[in-house]
């Protein structure tokens, strides 16, 4: 246990060094701050200070169309920031916006640098903080009652889905590297997802104020007590939109969805499952990338995708313009490999064919030590990715059979797009009542080097040791093309850097496919 909570104190300072890098990429740093003042006295920026719930100063800017006189009204958008960023991190978007007509207010969510209150994880709170500056923006600016949008990147995104489900004025909602399930973001497969959730724990203890629930929550999500388990999950489905999607289709908002295939933070199978269940106008956009990393340049200003199809969604819907945005396929993805933008009618289609291999044999697998076989690092693998196509890599023939099991399927002769979900069905015998396994996907070459296509954890507790059960895992959702003369290996180990693991010490697990119930790999191909 101790090695452990080094081990996430090391990730927590790593997050405040990633959060203060990722300000001075975001431009964040003094010459900026002064280009963006600069900017702001010349285009009637305004800094002021909004009474949230219970009264809760909230700092915020507007930004104004050039030449608003009070004569007429514009289209609202209201933008919460990010986990940990300060007010001035939509500045360079709210501009753009506001040169084609939007009044833009965007404000500092509570708990976070000079706003007042506690962080409260997109909290009934923070929910009701932000009809509150929707209130405050028709009272004092000339924005439009019957016009009204929210948008945000990371933390700003889950606010902006949940308010749309509690405040029926909200008309679109454009979530950008958002969350629609945080217990099947950060706890998927009924495992901690440490690295990430350390990160985020990290950057609001420097940067915010975490309040006592916030701070309790952490505390006993990384203890891994059991007997916390439920309130977890309650907690975390009140903070989730896919809660209350009922409320938000009967509300009928607008509802764009952007986010990266490698997102560590909030993976994109929970974006994916809450897509399909909205009756009313959607989108969905996936990239390569991780957290936030997709919209990063157009923070700072420069031509960006998303935040171009953000102001064509809000143009459609607010404004009223003919676009086109309404016509185009509603899931639009970009393949990790080739960077081509693809469209398709709704998410079912994406992986239209399915192909198996089989999951022969029996394999066991001794627990506690990492075979070498590992999701990468937290952000800094999935961007090397997104530049470079450069995933986690690992050499297949090399990894030792004694702490991961692994199966491989025949060489393909053609090459194989993987689009959606892979899924995982195996028959598993425990020597002890609890465990984690994780299951990875690799594209293995001639030389038998792995590239990982994609990764998932695995959590039971309470069964009987020696007893078999099956498990069916759901891999990460992915765009990734195996090349003509490669195979796809599926490997399996007990440890992984970014998650907690719940094996006890001395542990085993058996592998095996009984002739009634084989085991295999399910894997999504785009149809040719």
């Amino acid at each position: 246990m101790g090695t452990h909570r080094k081990a996430l104190r090391t990730t927590a300072v790593g997050a405040v060094s990633a959060t203060l890098i990722a300000g001075g990429v975001l431009g964040f740093t003094p010459a900026a701050q002064a280009a963006q003042a600069a900017q702001a006295a010349q285009n009637s920026v305004r800094f002021v200070d909004i009474g949230g719930d219970g009264g809760t100063a909230l700092k915020a800017n507007v930004v104004t169309p050039a030449g608003a006189d009070g004569s007429r009204r514009y289209p609202l958008l209201v933008m919460p920031t990010s986990w940990g960023f300060p007010q001035v991190q939509y500045l360079a978007q709210a501009q753009k916006l506001a040169d084609s007509g939007y009044v833009v207010v965007a404000y500092n969510v509570r708990g976070f640098w000079q706003s007042g209150g506690g962080i409260e994880v997109a909290g009934p709170p923070d929910v009701a903080d932000a009809s509150k500056v929707i209130d405050w923006a028709l009272a004092n600016t000339p924005s439009d009652a019957g016009h009204i949008g929210m948008a945000g990147v990371s933390y700003g995104a889950g606010i902006s889905l949940l308010a749309a489900a509690h405040d029926r004025r909200i008309k679109a909602v454009a979530s950008l590297s958002g969350w629609a399930d945080l217990i099947d973001s950060i706890y998927s497969g009924r495992t901690e997802h440490s690295e990430a959730t350390a990160l985020l724990d990290g950057v609001g203890q420097v940067t915010g104020r975490p309040s006592a629930e916030t701070s309790q929550v952490f505390k006993d999500f990384f203890a891994g007590d059991l007997s916390k388990e439920q309130e977890l999950i309650d907690w975390g489905k009140k903070r989730s939109a896919a809660t209350y999607v009922d409320q938000i289709n009967k509300n009928g908002a607008a509802i764009m969805l952007a986010n990266a295939w490698g997102d560590t933070i909030f993976p994109p199978n929970q974006i994916a499952d809450f897509y399909g269940r909205l009756t009313g106008p959607k989108r969905l956009e996936l990239r390569p990338g991780d957290h936030a990393t997709a919209e990063l340049t157009g923070l700072f200003g420069l031509p960006n995708d998303v935040w171009t199809d953000t102001e064509r969604w809000f143009d459609h819907y607010l404004k009223g313009a003919d676009n086109g945005i309404d016509r185009e396929q509603p899931v639009e993805l970009t393949s990790r490999s080739t960077g081509g933008y693809e469209g398709y009618p709704d998410w079912k289609s994406v992986g239209a064919t399915r192909r198996k291999f089989d999951l022969a044999g029996t394999a066991t697998v001794h627990a506690n030590v990492d075979s070498g076989a590992d999701g990468g690092i937290v952000f800094l693998s999935s961007i090397l990715d997104q530049i470079a196509q450069l995933p986690p890599v690992a050499s297949i023939p090399l990894l030792p059979r004694r702490w991961a099991a692994v199966w491989q399927s025949e060489r393909y002769a053609g090459a194989q797009q993987v689009r959606g979900t892979a899924r995982l069905h195996t028959t598993l015998t425990p020597t002890k009542e609890s465990g984690t396994l994780v299951a990875y996907l690799y594209d293995v070459g001639p030389l038998g080097l792995g590239k990982l296509v994609t990764n998932a954890p695995y959590t039971w507790h309470g069964r009987t040791p020696g007893k078999a059960f099956d498990v069916d895992l759901d891999l990460f959702s992915t765009a990734y093309d195996v090349p003509a003369g490669h195979r796809l290996a599926l490997v399996v180990d007990t440890v992984d850097p970014l998650y907690i693991e719940h094996n006890p010490s001395g542990a085993q697990l058996t592998f095996s496919s009984p002739v009634d119930d084989p085991s295999y790999v399910s894997v999504p191909l785009r149809e040719q």
